[in-house]
């Protein structure tokens, strides 16, 4: 095992796993640690619509091969309210673009296989990782691995390991700012080898709550129903769950629904977070370990990326230049890039999470603001322009 690298990569999902396959392209030293194993990696469930600018990354990253034979471009999605429909033109509103509908874990199987295939170093189930040196470089990390102690000198380390992860909680609590809102419902997901209740995803808002239609494949399902975060999963009976999602569709598409067996079913919390700055000395977080969005409006995977996009820029940069002046500005510009537009995403995600769920202290006054919000998008080219611009991926 090498004691000094350019850049140590902490964290091996699609965030930690893509930067890496940019870095190594671009002729830049990376080790990436993971604290799970390549299977666990793989088995977690999670979003699937990718962004242009998310499809146009894994291009540059040299694994696209597969997402574009498998991938479902999609050229709009439906809004559902109470029963009334309206779809949303993605590529007539934004000039062409459109999104691609290819899971996270493909995602990650894909660029597994591109790091594997590279030669380049990945330690999974390294244990007890620990940063020092962050602000005096260069960076250490120290970890455990399968009772061996490690040690890794580093330029930069890329903080990539999740919200719950030890790279942001190695910042001392004075020089963080973080900006949360919990959310008070869950969503319940279940995923069933069923065929798609349309070729689009449907996001439904009901009295009920919010629901959602979404697909991995033209074979496999991917459902969605608002719900308490006190409901036990064993309250939820698979017959249980195709009743409620059917009853929260318009009549036209609970016609059309398929039901079959859950292969996985799970209930998520919902929060917007946001940590400020993004950049602390050797220490540059990305994705999720920086920010959290809830899963309405896709943008979960998507930001993590537009943060992989201005890190590597940034790292490319901070090794090309020749003068000592414009490398240093390369880094430090990086944190305030990258938020401008974790903002915006925020923004986004919020807006659309208030438009179509219920909130349990809704009142008659909110959800007729929710439905005026409804009726105006349904009446407006501008709105509905607006709210596409942001669905496919605002530019970075």
């Amino acid at each position: 095992m090498k004691s000094r690298t350019q850049v140590a990569i902490i964290g091996g999902g699609p965030s930690g796993l893509l930067l890496g396959q940019l870095l190594q392209r671009a002729g830049i030293d990376a080790v990436l640690l993971e604290r799970k194993s390549p299977d666990y990696v793989l088995s977690r469930i999670r979003a699937g619509v990718l962004e242009q600018g998310t499809v146009d990354l894994l291009a540059q990253a040299g694994v696209d091969t597969r997402l574009r034979a498998e991938g479902l471009p999609h050229d709009g999605f439906e809004l559902c309210f109470d029963g009334d429909r309206l779809r949303i033109d993605l590529h007539r509103l934004t000039g062409g673009k459109r999104v691609v509908v290819y899971g996270q874990t493909e995602v990650t199987r894909d660029l597994m296989a591109a790091r594997s295939a590279s030669g380049a170093v990945s330690v999974y189930e390294a244990e007890d990782v620990r940063l020092s040196n962050l602000d005096e470089g260069p960076a250490r990390v120290e970890w455990t691995h399968e009772g061996v102690a490690h040690t890794l000198d580093c330029d930069w380390v890329a903080g990539c390991d999740g919200f719950h992860g030890v790279c942001r909680q190695s910042v001392p609590a004075h020089r963080i700012q973080t900006f949360e809102r919990v959310y008070p419902f869950g969503w319940l997901g279940v995923l069933s080898d069923t065929p798609p209740v349309r070729d689009e995803l449907i996001y439904a808002s009901h009295e009920r709550g919010f629901a959602l239609c979404s697909m991995r494949s033209k074979t496999r399902s991917r459902y969605y129903v608002q719900c308490s975060l006190d409901d036990p999963l064993t309250d939820w009976p698979d017959e249980r769950f195709w009743d409620e999602l059917r009853s929260r569709l318009d009549p036209s598409a609970a016609s059309t629904l398929v039901s079959g067996p859950s292969i996985e079913k799970s209930i998520a919390p919902l929060r917007s977070f946001v940590a400020e700055p993004i950049r602390f000395g050797r220490l540059l977080l990305v994705g999720d370990a920086a920010h959290i969005v809830p899963p309405t409006g896709a943008k979960g995977l998507n930001l993590a990326a537009s943060d992989v996009h201005y890190l590597f820029n940034a790292l490319h940069d901070y090794y090309a230049e020749n003068d000592a002046s414009a490398r240093v500005r390369a880094i430090d510009q990086y944190s305030d890039r990258a938020l401008k537009r974790i903002w915006k995403a925020e923004r986004f995600s919020w807006w659309m999470t208030t438009l179509m769920h219920r909130f349990p202290d809704s009142d008659a006054f909110g959800r007729r603001m929710v439905r005026a919000e409804f009726d105006f998008l349904a009446s407006s080219t501008s709105a509905q322009q607006a709210l596409a611009e942001n669905y496919v991926g605002l530019p970075y």
